[in-house]
């Protein structure tokens, strides 16, 4: 199974030379264990390793401590671009363009771990502190334009949503199958070209392009993208979960963190847009 980014899907767990099959293996046969030939994988008859255990594969506090540090990057960065980068008339084009520009650093640096084989911390905090920055600016500039709070109702909201899809994903209510994988990517593909659309409209033609950013089409474009964030989260946590099952190597645990980055930065992004909407029409 493959990566399940939103932006980045290309990427996933790797193969390396050691024999773990990684997430950007394609499965010959829905149900077949992809990390068979992985002599540290567990045996599917017992659960117990196939070979003695190594102590160089990915755990669960691996997983949240690389996480913790690519999410306090990002959050670090952004109080800094809030504090240092005003958004008041005088200073607000200055602060958008270099946030713009942090934002392009982001997208770059974001695409070149994607095609990398391997995970390269570098790279993946390179990219939470430049995404943070141009986040910093973003939420500075909603905040003071827009409404004092919709900048903590969206931090709620994104912490409220992977807290909710964590529970249901440990409950098993959300079963993450190559059929959902499926749906899950071909949505989120027509929501983009969509968004792109809608882009390409308001450079060209001026106003808000075809409208999917505002009114009521924006809070329906809105709710969509939440909901297809969260169902990128269940994703990530299949990959956490099979990563650690079957042996993945300890630096992966970086890919993992992420792709938890940018999932809960894509669902941030959305939840601004939508209170922003909302906060417009009151």
């Amino acid at each position: 199974m493959r990566s399940s980014n939103p932006v980045f899907s290309r990427r996933g767990f790797s193969r390396d030379n050691g024999g773990y099959a990684g997430f950007g293996a394609q499965h010959q046969q829905a149900g077949t264990n992809p990390y068979a030939t992985n002599p540290y994988a567990a045996d599917a008859a017992t659960g117990m390793p196939q070979a003695p255990a190594r102590t160089d594969v990915m755990t669960i506090d691996d997983v949240v401590s690389r996480t913790a540090m690519t999410l306090g990057t990002v959050i670090l960065t952004a109080t800094i671009a809030w504090i240092a980068m005003p958004v008041d008339p005088a200073n607000v084009n200055k602060s958008y363009g270099i946030a713009v520009g942090a934002a392009l650093v982001a997208l770059v640096l974001g695409l070149v771990q994607s095609f990398k084989r391997k995970a390269s911390p570098p790279v993946i905090l390179g990219y939470a502190a430049f995404e943070g920055f141009f986040l910093g600016v973003l939420s500075s500039a909603t905040s003071t334009y827009f409404s004092a709070g919709v900048v903590i109702q969206a931090v709620l909201g994104t912490m409220c949503v992977f807290a909710s899809v964590l529970f249901a994903y440990k409950m098993r209510w959300i079963r993450v199958t190559r059929r959902f994988y499926g749906f899950v990517m071909a949505a989120a593909m027509g929501f983009m070209l969509l968004m792109v659309a809608n882009l390409l409209f308001s450079v060209f033609a001026g106003g808000d392009g075809l409208g999917f950013r505002s009114g009521g089409l924006g809070i329906l474009f809105g709710i969509v993208g939440v909901v297809l964030g969260a169902c990128f989260l269940a994703l990530d946590f299949k990959q956490v979960e099979d990563g650690i099952t079957y042996g993945a190597p300890r630096d992966e645990a970086w890919l993992a963190a992420f792709g938890l980055t940018v999932t809960l930065v894509w669902i941030y992004l959305e939840l601004l847009r939508l209170f922003q909407i909302l906060s417009g029409d009151d």
